[in-house]
């Protein structure tokens, strides 16, 4: 549970009567149902009478000077909500999450020492969002990746609110890693965040992230629709050198070179056909790839071809260019090779290893799709944290 919608205490004082006197009771006699002292005091995070309780947060009933004694929390239904009281019998908190505008109502009581009780009692409502925004990770549950592999959570609604989102996400790690959160612009009218480590992934890191955005507002009446989890393995270190002027690919796994391949890189005369500069990252790969171009009139299907940007970077078999490759740059931006070596490529490549293109004129940028965050510097990066 995350954080109290408020906290009420209740303290009631209760009017009994013990029995029938005969004639006139003492003036001043405080009645009470049991006992002699005080009664105990009674704390809710879920105050009876509000209509905006978070459904994800702490629900809880809290006596320290008494012991809770059938404390439960129905819905309008009847139907009781999970819960557990603790060992020492002071505290009763929901184990299971409310709904969206439900209304429930408390029953039970907190008896002291001496005998004396206070009822646990009333009603609260739940928030209403005016929408519910749903959140995904980009990549798989259990996926090894590469070491330049950013977290992606994709929103499929605007966050206006984007620090209490923020502070709904974690990211543990198995090793120490330094690294930030930082929010992208997204095309697709939703909203999306990325985290990335200052330095690629040591391999082998394992990566926990959670997104406990249930209950959280997230600005304009939008609010989380459920919480996630995702785990994820750094698997080797592949890193793809990709120097345009050198006409080669060379490959580098472990810190060893087990690759060095003739290539075709972008045609440089043209700027829109350059391939540009900086660190991609390898999002996914297809058998055959059809590929498309009104402005260059083509359309082919290509084979064993690496995504490597949003912007139509590819690197793929193309034994068109075969007489280029090792020798000068034709391609229309992707990285070109023969098809047994793009086959040997392709075998080998997962979700987030790096692509090093250099010697390029044009830099990877915003412009270049979703994924250019190793083209921001590290201030940069973590400047676009909404927490920063």
């Amino acid at each position: 549970m995350r954080r109290l919608q408020g906290v009420l205490s209740v303290v009631v004082a209760l009017l009994a009567v013990a029995g029938v006197v005969v004639g006139c009771a003492s003036a001043g006699a405080a009645p009470r149902l049991a006992g002699d002292g005080e009664p105990p005091v009674v704390t809710t995070t879920a105050v009876p009478g509000r209509a905006d309780v978070d459904p994800g947060g702490d629900i809880s009933v809290t006596a320290p000077d008494a012991a809770l004694r059938d404390v439960a929390l129905r819905g309008a239904d009847g139907r009781v909500v999970a819960g557990a009281v603790s060992p020492d019998g002071h505290r009763w908190a929901a184990t299971e999450a409310l709904g969206y505008g439900k209304q429930y109502t408390w029953s039970g009581a907190a008896v002291g020492e001496d005998g004396a009780m206070t009822p646990v009692a009333g009603a609260f409502t739940t928030v209403t969002p005016q929408r519910v925004v749903r959140a995904q990770f980009a990549q798989p549950d259990d996926a090894t990746v590469g070491v330049a592999a950013p977290v992606v959570v994709q929103f499929d609604g605007p966050v206006t609110d984007k620090a209490a989102a923020e502070r709904a996400l974690s990211i543990r790690t198995s090793v120490p890693t330094e690294g930030s959160w930082a929010w992208l612009p997204d095309d697709a009218m939703g909203s999306r965040v990325h985290w990335r480590p200052k330095e690629y992934w040591r391999p082998g890191t394992v990566v926990d992230v959670s997104a406990d955005l249930y209950g959280v507002d997230l600005g304009d009446g939008a609010y989380g629709r459920e919480d996630l989890t995702s785990h994820l393995t750094v698997g080797r270190s592949q890193i793809v050198r990709a120097d345009v002027t050198s006409h080669r690919m060379v490959v580098i796994r472990d810190g060893r070179q087990v690759m060095d391949l003739p290539a075709s890189y972008g045609l440089g005369s043209d700027p829109n056909r350059i391939t540009r500069s900086g660190v991609h990252v390898v999002t996914e790969k297809f058998d055959d790839k059809r590929m498309t171009s009104a402005q260059y009139g083509y359309d082919l299907v290509e084979h064993w071809a690496v995504r490597m940007s949003n912007n139509g970077e590819f690197i793929h078999a193309n034994p068109a260019s075969a007489s280029a490759q090792g020798s000068s740059n034709v391609t229309h931006g992707c990285v070109n090779l023969s098809t047994p070596d793009a086959r040997a490529y392709y075998d080998t490549a997962i979700y987030g290893d790096p692509v090093e293109v250099t010697n390029s004129p044009v830099a990877l940028s915003a412009a270049d799709g979703d994924v250019y965050d190793w083209a921001l510097d590290w201030d940069t990066w973590r400047g676009m944290s909404a927490l920063s």
